[in-house]
Parts: C-alpha cells; structure tokens; sequence
C-alpha cells in the first residue's frame, strides 16, 4: 500500500510539474520512482515524459507576449468618426432592449397579482367547486420565474451600458 501511495504520489508530482518520470528496479527487486535518471546497474524505465523545450524557444515566447504584433496590410481599419456611429448603435439597441425588458417587467408583475388572487379550482360532476393548490403553486412559480429573468435581463443591460 505504501508502494502505491508513493507512486500515485509522485506520478501527480510528474504531471504537475512536468518533468521525467523514471520507474528502477534494483537488483534486489526493489521498485523506486525518480525524476533523476538511473544508473545502468538494474532495470529502469521511463514512465512519464516531461515536455520537450529547447532553451531558444522560451524566450522567444515571452517576447510574443510583450510586443503588439502589427496588424496585417489587409486588415481592415475603422476611422474614429465611423466607430463612434457604430457605438451610439449600439448603446440605441441596448437601451431599446432595456426599455422592452422593464416594460415585460412590469407586465409579468401584474400577471403575478392577478394569478395570486385567482386561486386555481376545478368543479366535480356533482358540482362541487375545490381548490386546486398543486397548480396554483406551480402557475406562481413559473410567473416567479419569469420575473426574475426579466430583472436579470435588465442587471445585465444596465451593467453593459455602464461599462
């Protein structure tokens, strides 16, 4: 059991750290994980291998990442005047949006009133009129609902108008 643990426990070791992992079997039997490359005196074999770099490849990666590529010739480019129209079409839609969705809104609220105070019944065939709660409690939820996808809408559009 200590066995597995230790191998478990430096197999996870190897995948975090990406390094190689190497499997030896002494003379004696005895199996031993390591990231250090055995000696040829017993049997050894590499379990897991670590990624593959060169030196050159690193630093050429981090200056990727601190320099703008410029963008190519064809690349199409938006003057100051035609972005600020697309803009203002945009922030048009959005508030078009956020009006539509206050008003649905106010509409899902007035339906929850009227539902909450016209309980569900249903009429037997002798006439006898009961009060239906599973479906009324259901018609509740699926208003409740409603009115909170239309709040959550409108926190959404008011954070996308704020930024």
């Amino acid at each position: 059991m200590k066995r597995l643990f230790t191998a478990a426990t430096c197999l996870l070791l190897a995948i975090d750290c990406n390094a190689d992992i190497y499997k030896y079997t002494d003379q004696n039997g005895v199996v031993t994980y390591t990231n250090v490359k055995p000696a040829r005196s017993g049997k050894s074999e590499l379990i897991i291998a670590g990624p593959k770099q060169s030196q050159t490849e690193a630093p050429a990666k981090q200056n990727n990442i601190t320099s703008k590529s410029p963008s190519p010739a064809s690349f199409p480019k938006v003057d100051h005047q035609t972005q600020n129209q697309r803009d203002l079409k945009r922030k048009e839609i959005l508030l078009s949006e956020l009006d539509q969705e206050k008003q649905a809104l106010e509409n899902a609220k007035v339906l929850y009133e009227e539902a909450r105070n016209n309980p569900e019944v249903y009429r037997t065939a002798q006439g006898k009129t009961f009060r239906n709660v599973a479906k009324y409690e259901e018609k509740l939820r699926i208003i409740e609902a409603e009115i909170q996808a239309h709040e959550r809408n409108i926190e959404l559009l008011n954070k996308e108008l704020n930024h």
